[in-house]
C-alpha cells in the first residue's frame, strides 16, 4: 500500500519502525473508533456491508472502522475467508448463492411508490401486503435457505461433495488462525460480541462436529453468543432449541435466536423457558414491520431485557405504513426511544445497525452505516 509524504511523515514521527509502516494496512494506524454513547454500545452485523466489492476479512474490518464502529456482529462469509475456505461449488440463484433479490423487478407505478412517498414527507397508506417494492422487506422466503436455490428437490452431486469437503476443512481448521482473526480486529479497536454461521446452524443434518466447530470458532473470536434463525414452532423446533442449547452449555457461549416476521412478544417463550442458555436476537425492526405483535419494541425491551444477548436496530414502518426499511428516524421503529430507554436503564447488550434501505446512488454502505452511527450518538450524547 503508498502512502502520500505527509501520511508517512506523521507515522514515522508516531515512532513506528519503518518494517511496520510497509507492512501493516494504513487503517492499522488510524485512531480506535468508539461507539458506545451514554453507555449504550452501538454495534453493526457485517450483513450491512453485503453490497461493498471486497468481502474479505481486512476489507471487513476497515468498512467497519471507517464507519465509526467499535464492536460487531461477525458474520461466517470474512470469518471463513480469512481461514482458507475451499471454493463452493455454483448455486442457483446468482453468484455466491446467498440471500436472493429474487425475480424481475416491479414494474413501474404511476406516481411515486410508498417509499417516495416517506421521503417526501409523507407516510403512505397501504393495505397489508402493499408497499414492498424499494425499501420494503428483505427479499427471500422465510423459510430455510431464504433466497433462490433448488426448491425441494434433491441436492446436486456436485452440491453434496461440496458440503462433505466443507465439513472435512471446517472440522480440521485450526483455532489458532481465529485467534489471530480476533487480534487483527482488537488492534484496530473492533471487539466481536457475536458470531453467526447460520446456514449451519439451522440445518439438521450439521454434525456434533461442525457445532462444536461452530462455538469452537465463537469463543476464539471472543464472542458471548453465537446466533442463529429462530426454528419455526414444531417437534423439530423443539429439538433444535435443545440441541443448540446442549452445545451452547458445553461451550460456554450463548446461542441467541434471530427473528423476521415472526418476532412478537411471545415468539421466545418456548427458547427462553427451556435453557438459560438460549437468549434473544430480536430484530425490532422486522418486529415493527410485522405489526408490533402483542406490544412495542419498548414494551419487548422491558419485559426481555434480562434474556437479551443483542437485537437488531434498524427503522422500519408500520404494515399500514408498507412495511418499509428506511433511514433511522423515518420510520415507526421507535429508535429514538429505543436508545435513550437503553441508556436509562443502563443495559449492556449490544444494539447491533442492520443496513437494509435504500443505498442512495452517492453513497455506499459505508456512508450509510455511518449516517446510522451518527443518528445515535446524537440521541445518546
Amino acid at each position: 500500500m503508498r502512502y502520500t509524504r505527509r501520511e508517512f511523515g506523521k507515522l514515522a514521527l508516531a515512532g513506528l519502525p519503518a518494517a511496520a509502516l510497509l507492512e501493516s494496512p494504513l487503517w492499522a494506524f488510524q485512531a480506535k473508533p468508539n461507539s458506545k454513547f451514554g453507555a449504550v454500545q452501538i454495534g453493526v452485523i457485517t450483513y450491512s456491508y453485503r453490497s461493498m466489492p471486497d468481502q474479505t476479512a481486512e476489507a471487513t474490518l476497515k468498512y467497519i472502522v471507517d464507519s465509526g464502529i467499535s464492536a460487531t456482529e461477525l458474520m461466517d462469509g470474512p470469518v471463513e475467508n480469512f481461514l482458507g475456505r475451499p471454493a463452493a461449488p455454483a448455486r442457483g440463484g446468482g453468484p455466491g448463492g446467498g440471500r436472493a433479490g429474487g425475480g424481475a423487478p416491479p414494474a413501474a407505478a404511476a406516481g411515486p411508490t410508498p417509499y417516495e412517498q416517506l421521503m417526501a414527507g409523507t407516510m403512505p397508506t397501504c393495505t397489508p401486503g402493499e408497499g414492498r417494492g424499494a425499501g420494503g422487506a428483505r427479499a427471500g422466503g422465510a423459510g430455510p435457505g431464504g433466497g433462490a436455490g433448488r426448491g425441494r428437490g434433491e441436492p446436486s452431486p456436485e452440491a453434496l461433495a461440496g458440503a462433505e469437503e466443507l465439513r472435512k476443512w471446517r472440522t480440521s481448521v485450526s483455532i489458532d488462525k481465529v485467534k489471530q482473526l480476533r487480534k487483527m480486529f482488537n488492534d484496530a479497536g473492533v471487539t466481536i460480541y457475536a458470531y453467526k454461521s447460520d446456514g449451519m446452524q439451522k440445518n439438521l443434518q450439521t454434525t456434533d462436529a461442525e457445532l462444536d466447530y461452530l462455538f469452537n470458532v465463537a469463543a476464539a473470536l471472543g464472542a458471548t453468543h453465537t446466533t442463529m434463525e429462530l426454528p419455526a414452532p414444531g417437534p423439530d423446533g423443539t429439538a433444535m432449541l435443545k440441541r443448540m442449547a446442549q452445545f451452547a452449555q458445553k461451550h460456554k457461549v450463548y446461542i441467541a435466536y434471530h427473528t423476521h416476521a415472526q418476532g412478537s412478544m411471545t415468539a421466545f417463550d418456548e427458547a427462553l423457558a427451556m435453557s438459560k442458555w438460549n437468549m434473544s436476537n430480536v430484530d425490532l425492526g422486522h418486529y415493527v414491520a410485522a405489526g408490533n405483535a402483542g406490544g412495542s419494541p419498548l414494551q419487548f425491551l422491558q419485559a426481555h431485557h434480562s434474556r437479551i444477548a443483542s437485537f437488531h436496530l434498524k427503522d422500519r414502518t408500520l404494515p399500514e405504513h408498507c412495511s418499509l426499511t428506511v433511514p433511522f428516524g423515518k420510520g415507526d421503529g421507535q429508535i429514538k426511544d429505543i436508545l435513550l430507554l437503553m441508556k436509562k436503564n443502563k443495559w449492556t447488550f449490544p444494539a447491533s445497525i442492520e443496513l437494509e434501505s435504500p443505498i442512495p446512488p452517492d453513497s455506499d454502505a459505508v456512508k450509510e452505516v455511518k449516517k446510522s452511527v451518527d443518528f445515535c450518538k446524537a440521541v445518546l450524547a
